[in-house]
């Protein structure tokens, strides 16, 4: 008999095991390539859910209000950091971003995972405030060569911003070992599904499926049929 069959020979229904919800935190130097990592999962993988941050700075043409970002003035964005409304914040090139608290915690308690395209700063606050639930993945670029190149082709920046983030990366790279996988981001494809098995095996790990001890020990005290 197949383990995906009754002994009636019927499909049986899939297993589910509940489990709190994991934080996947991508951050790299601008152009490295982790917003197309991670756009590139959240097509893939439907049970992925972007937390769309709040931030002061500009809005890119080819960004959307409300799905990229929030975009808001410095005064709101001090009255939701003051009033501890931001999981994390950071400075980041002049600009302010930051995760807003309620609807990170309410995906955990649902067992909803949630994508975090953030800085270095952001990451290292999340670990230190929900350190069981972040799973962490620093993208490098291959060369500087390359990650100069990138930023140019996005054609998106003046060459005064590109000149900013150039310099600020070699600091930004400095803060790899901070974070739990560090992958090398030379072939989008194979980098995509290195961050793909990550999340797959991040979700079966013990410690984050609670429901285990009502599985295992229903399963214990069920008599088979012989």
């Amino acid at each position: 008999m197949s383990p995906a069959q009754t002994p009636q020979g019927k499909p049986s229904s899939p297993v589910k095991i509940a489990r709190r919800g994991l934080m996947l935190v991508l951050s790299s130097p601008s152009g490295a390539g982790k917003s197309t990592i991670a756009r590139n999962l959240l097509e893939k993988d439907r049970s992925l859910e972007i937390s769309v941050s709040v931030t002061t700075r500009q809005r890119r043409p080819s960004e959307i209000a409300g799905t990229h970002y929030h975009f808001i003035s410095v005064s709101q964005f001090e009255r939701m950091r003051d009033s501890g409304d931001l999981l994390e914040w950071a400075e980041v090139h002049g600009n302010f971003y930051g995760t807003p608290r309620e609807p990170v915690e309410a995906a955990m308690a649902e067992g909803r995972d949630m994508l975090f395209d953030i800085d270095w700063q952001g990451a290292l606050q999340l670990q230190e405030k929900m350190k069981a639930d972040v799973v962490s993945i620093f993208v490098l670029p291959p060369t500087m060569t390359e990650l100069q190149s990138r930023l140019h082709r996005r054609a998106e920046d003046s060459e005064e911003v590109i000149r900013t983030r150039l310099l600020n990366s070699r600091a930004e790279i400095e803060r790899w070992r901070e974070y739990d996988y560090v992958i090398v981001n030379d072939d989008l494809d194979e980098a995509f599904r290195n961050v793909h098995c990550i999340v797959n095996a991040e979700r079966v790990r013990r410690d984050r499926r609670h429901g285990l001890f009502d599985f295992v020990e229903e399963l214990l005290t069920e008599e088979p049929k012989l």
